[in-house]
């Protein structure tokens, strides 16, 4: 799980280097040959954007030394934690959802994902099958049951199998 994540991100890395090291520099040329670099929106654009991009790889290598410093032994194999795949009902509304925890921000989230900061990624971790979730959201209060639980463990030895 780790690895792929690892591995999006070094692609991405690569492509940003690339646009930081070849493309931009190209583009801050012809821009600066178009003369006049007070109302020349094309170097405005360019130095806008290798900033981006400068910031972006600076994000992407702290995640990166981040992801590789986790201890997947650390992590609990029957409580909620990074990498598990929860089951929860909410009482109220008598419906299921499935949330899986993750390491990362709004930008690569995918449907059912939460990160871990979230609120309902904090109400989850360290609880297990049966336990009550209770977070509060802007207008209400909600409470869910954990009702099924796959940690990041059960997943490793599945994809073994």
């Amino acid at each position: 799980m780790f690895q792929e994540l690892i591995a999006k991100m070094a692609r991405e890395v690569e492509k940003l280097s690339f646009e930081l090291n070849v493309t931009l520099p190209h583009e801050i040329r012809k821009a600066v040959e178009l003369g006049d670099l007070k109302e020349n929106s094309e170097y405005k654009a360019a130095l806008e954007r290798q900033q981006f991009v400068q910031a972006r790889l600076g994000q992407l290598t702290q995640r990166v030394t981040k992801l590789a410093n986790i201890d997947v032994a650390q992590i609990a194999v029957d409580r909620v934690g990074l990498g598990s795949q929860v089951v929860v009902e909410d009482a109220e509304l008598n419906i299921r959802e499935t949330y899986e925890l993750v390491f990362g921000d709004a930008g690569e989230l995918q449907e059912g994902h939460v990160t871990m900061a979230s609120p309902i990624g904090l109400a989850l971790q360290g609880k297990a099958v049966g336990e009550q979730v209770i977070f509060k959201l802007p207008k209400k209060i909600r409470r869910l049951v954990i009702v099924e639980l796959i940690t990041i463990h059960d997943r490793a030895a599945d994809e073994l199998a």
